[in-house]
């Protein structure tokens, strides 16, 4: 495994229509410039990331000591396998570019000792500090206060990144498609299974399902979201479900609100939900992991 960046934003975008007046080319000129701001998110939170890798360079070796004396990780695939009902992986989350301020003030410990109360399969902690407003200090807390597996939730584009996480006491790491070339998502699959840990592979289309599972990915994650656009639709996870075999676990990421929600992916074949933005905005965050949890999965939707 070689320690080298190796990322690549895969951002689409497309021109406004021309429009027959002054008033209406305007409209369509503010509306495509705010879209190409939207767009222009990702590559300018890729090119965070690239800094905070070259920043790491120095602690590499101390890194990976530190990860291989972390704790050992805890299991994912084999409970979620096991569980007779939807699994929510239940998210620690601040802010982000698509919502704004969501809870500033959060309790990271405390709210995942709620979720875990609730039923939560795994809690998701954003460890993005620019952008969401995390740190792995927050995973590293509710890590240590908790006995569920913990996500980390960020933009991974390095090896390093890999160690500072199980460092930090990572048992997930995701690893989104959009931004990785096809060799270095390989590549990073397997250090995460090497290291004991399971590696959430995001896709948002059929091309990128097709590469998730190129890689040797088991836990497959369908963004509903667009990250591009920041436009999210449950009929995402509901296309792309069936290009993923029985043996690959889907997890349905974004727009999960309710209960309604969850039988809806469950019905494509969805085996967890990955929910952030409704649960800390809720006020009753326990209380919505047990309705979202509640949903039974659906055997044999996907062959």
């Amino acid at each position: 495994m070689t320690e080298q960046q190796g990322a690549g934003a895969g951002v689409k975008s497309g021109g406004p229509e021309r429009s027959g007046s002054r008033a209406a080319e305007s409209a369509v000129s503010r509306a495509a410039d705010a879209s190409a701001s939207r767009a222009d998110i990702l590559d300018r939170i890729v090119a965070t990331k690239v800094g905070e890798v070259g920043a790491l360079r120095r602690r590499r070796l101390d890194l990976r000591r530190a990860a291989e004396d972390a704790p050992p990780p805890r299991p994912v695939l084999d409970p979620m396998r096991r569980h007779s009902r939807v699994g929510v992986i239940a998210e620690v989350k601040r802010r982000s570019p698509g919502a704004g301020e969501i809870d500033l003030a959060l309790d990271p410990v405390a709210l995942s000792a709620e979720y875990e109360g609730a039923g939560a399969m795994a809690v998701s902690v954003l460890t993005d500090g620019p952008w969401f407003g995390g740190s792995l200090d927050d995973l590293g807390a509710v890590r240590g206060a908790g006995a569920i597996p913990v996500l980390r939730k960020d933009f991974v584009i390095d090896p390093l990144q890999v160690y500072e996480g199980r460092a930090a006491g990572a048992d997930l790491v995701l690893l989104i498609v959009r931004i990785l070339d096809r060799v270095m998502l390989a590549d990073l699959r397997a250090m995460i299974h090497e290291l004991g840990m399971t590696a959430l592979v995001e896709a948002h289309d059929e091309w990128e399902v097709e590469t998730a599972l190129e890689s040797g990915a088991a836990l497959v994650g369908v963004n509903n979201r667009d990250l591009t656009v920041f436009r999210t639709d449950l009929a995402v996870t509901e296309r792309l479900a069936r290009y993923l075999p029985g043996d690959v676990l889907l997890v349905s990421e974004s727009g999960i609100r309710g209960r309604a929600d969850v039988e809806r992916v469950a019905a494509a074949g969805a085996d967890a939900v990955l929910v952030g933005e409704a649960l800390v905005r809720s006020g009753e965050p326990g209380r919505l992991v047990e309705e979202l949890g509640s949903v039974p999965r659906e055997a044999g939707v996907r062959p």
